[in-house]
């Protein structure tokens, strides 16, 4: 009589692969942690080492960063003597971000934004219907139509005619424009918080996944401080806090002429922000005014916010602090914009980012 005998499983040895992965995980976030500085993440992950005992006699920091380098993630200039990331280290490190933040959540199924209309699309859905002049030929079931074919007519004397022919209608699908605005001012690392690497975290999580799963849809990342520029993906994990103010015009004016530029109707900001603006450029100079809330500043600001309203771009802020008067600020912003604000700790801040931008694909702006 054959069978299966069953005894306890004892999984393989491979230390060197888990202490390279366990290695490697501490890296990445350390990377970001220093802003893309690959030798002062390591001198940071040996300091690490040495206190929590991270390695063993058979898989030491010199193993890994050899690792480091064979596997592809880091280059040496041997003339300058300095390491950087390569580009596989860039993507491993938004795909860490993405599975950390949005990883518990359900992923979507891929394709883009669905909207409730029927009629030419690039999606099939499950509904079908008689052919009607003018169809699309290529919207024809030929299985449901053959099926038709035979009930009508018999397999005797099988023919087709026009009233056997199915169509499966296809669903719309909704292109989406997003622009992410992300705070680089000097509050962002003030107070013993840092506030900037959730953001890039945020940042990083949220590119991943429009370009793997929603491709029709576009993001343009923004980072603003006494003025506002635009960034590449793969600059987010170089990104650093300066010593500047926070001009928050300066950055919803970029936002607004990037989005003029795509031609699809759906288009929205979200602003990842822990403070009140406190910038605007008046000619050639700075304006700037850090105590308080300055009218000036504050009432530009809110035109902004109206004319987002009045071109169809509404403005999700989310503010990682709570005071009190800035709370005041951000209810009067998102009032004028007719947006939505959340007051967010840091935590908290990437399912809040995932779930508006869910909760957005489902409707036309």
């Amino acid at each position: 009589m054959s069978g299966f005998k069953f005894s306890k499983y004892v999984p393989p040895k491979n230390a060197a692969k888990h202490g390279f992965e366990q290695l490697n995980d501490i890296f990445k976030q350390l990377i970001l942690m220093t802003s893309g500085n690959v030798s002062e993440a390591l001198s940071w992950l040996t300091n690490l080492d040495k206190e929590y005992k991270l390695t063993n006699d058979t898989y030491g920091i010199g193993d890994f960063i050899q690792d480091l380098k064979d596997k592809g993630f880091i280059k040496e200039d041997a003339q300058k003597g300095t390491l950087s990331l390569t580009a596989k280290s860039e993507q491993e490190i938004r795909k860490s971000a993405l599975e950390e933040i949005f990883g518990k959540l359900k992923k979507s199924k891929k394709g883009n934004h669905t909207t409730t209309t029927r009629g030419l699309g690039d999606e099939k859905s499950t509904d079908s219907r008689a052919f009607r002049f003018g169809d699309n030929l290529g919207q024809i079931s030929i299985t449901e139509s053959i099926k038709n074919a035979q009930v009508n007519h018999g397999l005797d004397d099988f023919h087709l005619t026009e009233e056997d022919l199915e169509i499966v209608e296809n669903e719309h699908k909704a292109q989406t424009s997003t622009v992410l605005m992300i705070d680089i001012s000097h509050s962002m690392i003030l107070y013993g918080e840092d506030r900037i690497t959730p953001a890039k975290k945020v940042a990083m999580a949220l590119a991943e996944l429009i370009t793997k799963n929603y491709k029709k849809d576009t993001l343009d990342i923004i980072v603003f401080g006494n003025d506002a520029w635009q960034i590449e993906i793969k600059d987010l994990p170089y990104l650093e806090v300066g010593p500047y103010h926070t001009n928050t015009i300066a950055g919803l004016e970029l936002a607004m002429d990037l989005l003029r530029r795509r031609k699809n109707p759906n288009k929205q900001i979200f602003m990842i922000t822990d403070g009140k603006p406190t910038c605007m450029k008046v000619g050639i100079k700075y304006y700037k005014n850090s105590f308080g809330l300055d009218s000036k500043i504050i009432n530009k600001t809110l035109n902004l916010a109206a004319q987002c309203r009045k071109i169809h771009i509404p403005v999700t802020t989310f503010m990682i602090a709570t005071d009190p008067y800035l709370r005041e600020f951000i209810q009067d912003f998102t009032k004028v914009n007719n947006g939505s604000a959340y007051y967010s700790g840091l935590q908290g801040l990437g399912s809040l980012v995932f779930e508006d931008y869910r909760k957005n694909r489902k409707k036309h702006f």
